[in-house]
Parts: C-alpha cells; structure tokens; sequence
C-alpha cells in the first residue's frame, strides 16, 4: 500500500498547461506533472454539449501534499469550475514510490 495520489486536471492552452505544471513542482506539491495533448474533450456545460481541445495534467503526488495542491490549484486554474479528481495509487515500484515520497 502507498499513499502516493495522482490529480488529473484539464487547460485549453498547453503554456498554461506548463506554467501550472512548473509552478506544482516548483512548490513542491508534486514530483513530477506529465501535460498529454492536445486531446479532444467532450462535455455538458450550462446546458449545451461542449467540444473542446484540452492539454491534461497528471499530477504525481502523496497523500500529505494533495489537499494543499487541489487548494492551490483551484487558485491557479483559469476555469470557473476546474477539473480535480484524485486517484489513489494502489501500487508502484518500490524505487518510484520512494521517490514520489520524497519530492
């Protein structure tokens, strides 16, 4: 078992896809931020059905340091309503998952 967490997030623009990625790192909230895109994001909002080109984040970090990131980033994000689910990392490399810890 780990406490390790990963925070998904979405942005419309890779920069703000990278500048929110530098500053978590920088602030030590994460260990490590991976930007995947552009994808293709579909969705209800206000009433309408969205289509959108997105960069999303994978945010690696643990259990002690997620609730301040989500705070945090709530803060940062340019969306009215961001995209914050936490997933819990069952299972790792022993060598990663120190790491993770650690940074």
């Amino acid at each position: 078992m780990t406490n390790g967490r990963i925070v998904l997030t979405t942005v419309g623009v890779q920069e703000t896809a990278e500048k929110l990625a530098e500053q978590l790192v920088e602030r030590r909230l994460a260990a490590c931020v991976n930007i995947i895109g552009p994808i293709r994001s579909v969705y209800h909002w206000k009433g309408k059905v969205e289509r959108e080109q997105e960069y999303l984040l994978l945010i690696k970090t643990n259990e002690q340091r997620a609730e301040q990131l989500s705070s945090v980033l709530k803060g940062l994000h340019p969306y009215e309503l961001p995209e914050l689910l936490e997933i819990t990392i069952s299972g790792g490399s022993r060598e990663y998952m120190a790491w993770l810890a650690e940074n």
